[in-house]
C-alpha cells in the first residue's frame, strides 16, 4: 500500500461511496426529466425550465459525481492495489464503464434535447431510467459479497 493513501484509505472509501450516490441519483433523475420534457410544449415555458433543470444536474452534479467516482476509486486502487487481484473488482470496473457509457449517452441526449429534438420515446426513457439502478445493484453485490 501507498503509506501515504493508506493512512487516508477510510477517508478516500467514504468519500467515493458518498461520490457513487450523487452520481446514481443524478443518474436516475435526468431520464426522468427527459420524460415530462418529452410531454412539455416545444418553445414553451416548460421546455426551457426542463432545458436549464437538465443542464445544471448534469453539469453540477451528475459530471463532477463522476468525476470524483473515478478519481478517489483510482487513488483506492493506489493505496491499496492488493484489490486488483480481485475478480470482482476486474467486473465491477466493466459495470462502472458501462454506467459512464450511458452517463456520455444521456450528455448526448441532454445536448438534443437543448436543440429542441426530441430523441428516443418516453418509453425508452422510462426504461432506460432503470439501468443504472440495476447496474449498481450488480457493482454493490460485488463490492460487499464478492462472490467471485
Amino acid at each position: 500500500m501507498s503509506t501515504f493513501l493508506a493512512e487516508y484509505y477510510l477517508w478516500i472509501k467514504s468519500a467515493h461511496l458518498v461520490a457513487v450516490i450523487g452520481w446514481m441519483a443524478g443518474m436516475m433523475y435526468l431520464p426522468r426529466l427527459f420524460v415530462y420534457h418529452h410531454k412539455s410544449e416545444k418553445g414553451g415555458e416548460a421546455e426551457r425550465y426542463f432545458v436549464q433543470m437538465e443542464r445544471r444536474l448534469l453539469k453540477g452534479i451528475i459530471n463532477p459525481a463522476m468525476t470524483a467516482v473515478w478519481v478517489l476509486g483510482i487513488l483506492m486502487l493506489i493505496a491499496n492495489p492488493a484489490l486488483l487481484s480481485g475478480t470482482w473488482l476486474h467486473i465491477k470496473l466493466m459495470l462502472v464503464v458501462a454506467i459512464s457509457a450511458i452517463h456520455g449517452f444521456y450528455a448526448a441526449s441532454r445536448r438534443k434535447f437543448e436543440a429542441g429534438e426530441r430523441p428516443r420515446s418516453e418509453r425508452f426513457w422510462r426504461i432506460i431510467n432503470e439501468a443504472p439502478f440495476v447496474l449498481l445493484i450488480l457493482i454493490v453485490i460485488l463490492v460487499i459479497v464478492k462472490p467471485i
